[in-house]
């Protein structure tokens, strides 16, 4: 109970992560998109291909992909907001 916890309040932190990284990088964000997709596309694969093989600290491999797919999606996300990027 509490490891699946500690999981979710981890996963959760991403979400202010992505937003703070990209209001930092406001300048890099349009020309981004397409690394922001290659990485999440390469995070995700990794990710399923981590679920498959019988490996060591599989779970936290996975958990660490996931927090990267979460904020580069959102930093990718803001890429497109007028308003966020002026």
């Amino acid at each position: 109970m509490i490891k699946e916890l500690i999981v979710i309040l981890i996963l959760i932190t991403s979400v202010p992560v992505g937003h703070f990284l990209a209001w930092l990088t406001k300048e890099e964000l349009k020309d981004g998109r397409r690394w922001f997709n290659l990485i999440i596309i390469i995070s995700l694969i990794l990710a399923v291909i981590t679920g498959i093989l019988n490996i060591n600290y599989k779970l936290s491999i996975i958990l660490a992909l996931i927090y990267i797919i979460i904020v580069s999606f959102i930093s990718w996300k803001l890429s497109f907001n007028k308003k966020f990027i002026r």
